[in-house]
């Protein structure tokens, strides 16, 4: 027998993967007593479920887990902290006085009251309509994440001979994974001058399987009517324009599409956020407060994160933030504004304040080599190598923050080669 919900809590949290069971254990040792976690799918782990291969965890546990071993130490947390869960259910809508409507297989329909309302919701794939590729319809063109379930949940092959196009990190990860079945990954290409995903995805998958990598290339059209035959590949010009006079054809039977992923922003956009055009996520304060009091964002519906562990460390600050608002605290409110300016491509949050230690998380927008990082004209950090498949973590103290920046009301990040 189901246990009774009830219709008030102090903070409800949309979405059960990594960033919404940490949020959870950040809102109790805030001291809520009450919180919702409400996932769309039949269990709680989001993405981590499929994601059955290893390197997740080396920051935030200090070893070595699988996606599935990660999500349990935080589904068992969560449990053992008495928050509850409520699976196979779906937040239609969030009101601006923050009560949630919501479908559930096992509820019906639903409506709930939250003090305050942490998003964490992650973020989806970008799908061949998005950059429009040339050719016909057939079957065998899908994500790599959709792949990726299908081989790792299902024990479905999704075809034999396989070509990637892009080289994000689920991408790489998938060559590596239907190679091991025996499938024949024909290359991964890549529009840009540069890979897409981790450097570490990039050896462990690509190098060390043999896979060729093929920069500044692109799909310039699909071939086959019921399923795909082949595909014509051309090299891109400076402007990312296809040299057609320069192209070649693949035979394949499956097309991967790795071609980035977009936050998850169907709420965002109907509670009307003020939203990052550069993070495609909503704006935060350094409390990851979104310009609606009492509604909070983390995790990669808030800004794509190239690792989990950083996921589970700014969605740990984002409940604890919402659990004391929750509960009447309050912080002082932000007065230094945050803008990317020279080579920075976003930076979260957008705004900080003094009054503690404050964690900034920056993407370049090119590779760049002996740089240096600038924040205002009085904080200066030099970096070896950067590129924009890693994302930047940096911690300002709050003495720095004071003396540095305490009477600015906007600062430039930037960042300079050496010369």
């Amino acid at each position: 027998m189901k246990s009774p919900l009830r219709s008030r809590y102090d903070v409800v949290i949309v979405g059960g993967g990594p960033a919404g069971l940490a949020a959870a254990l950040g809102a109790r040792q805030a001291g809520v007593e009450h919180i919702l976690i409400v996932d769309r799918e039949i269990e709680a782990g989001g993405i981590l479920n499929q994601c059955i291969h290893s390197g997740f965890g080396l920051h935030y546990f200090k070893e070595e887990l699988t996606g599935p071993e990660y999500a349990e130490r935080f589904i068992r947390n969560v449990q053992s902290d008495q928050v509850e869960i409520l699976t196979d259910s779906y937040v239609l809508d969030i009101s601006p006085a923050l009560q949630l409507e919501i479908i559930s297989g096992g509820y019906g329909h639903l409506q709930l009251q939250a003090q305050s309302v942490v998003l964490a919701m992650g973020c989806r794939e970008r799908t061949r309509g998005s950059i429009r590729t040339p050719g016909f319809r057939p079957a065998g063109v899908m994500t790599a994440g959709l792949a990726q379930k299908m081989v790792n949940m299902h024990g479905v092959l999704p075809g034999r001979r396989i070509a990637i196009l892009g080289s994000g990190d689920i991408g790489l990860i998938m060559a590596r994974r239907l190679s091991l079945e025996g499938c024949d990954v024909t290359g991964v290409y890549e529009l840009q001058p540069h890979c897409s995903g981790l450097t570490r995805n990039q050896v462990q998958c690509l190098d060390d399987f043999g896979i060729p990598l093929h920069l500044s290339a692109t799909v310039a059209f699909i071939h086959g009517r019921d399923r795909v035959e082949r595909l014509t590949i051309a090299p891109v010009n400076h402007e990312l324009i296809p040299d057609l006079s320069r192209s070649w054809d693949v035979a394949c039977d499956t097309l991967l599409l790795s071609i980035g992923l977009i936050p998850e922003n169907e709420l965002s956009t109907r509670l009307r956020l003020r939203m990052d055009p550069a993070t495609g996520g909503p704006q935060v304060t350094s409390n990851l407060e979104t310009s609606l009091p009492g509604v909070f964002a983390c995790g990669n519906v808030l800004h794509v994160h190239d690792l989990v562990d950083f996921v589970s460390e700014e969605s740990l600050r984002a409940g604890r933030f919402a659990g004391e608002v929750a509960i009447g605290m309050r912080r002082p409110s932000d007065n230094i504004s945050l803008q990317a300016g020279e080579n920075i491509a976003s930076c979260v949050p957008q705004s900080l304040s003094p009054d503690r230690e404050q964690i900034i998380y920056l993407r370049v927008k090119r590779p760049l080599k002996n740089c240096v990082l600038t924040i205002g004209d009085r904080y200066e950090k030099s970096f070896r190598m950067l590129v924009p498949a890693e994302m930047i973590r940096l911690t300002l103290a709050p003495e720095l923050l004071d003396r540095y920046f305490g009477e600015m009301l906007k600062i430039d990040v930037r960042l300079r080669e050496a010369t």
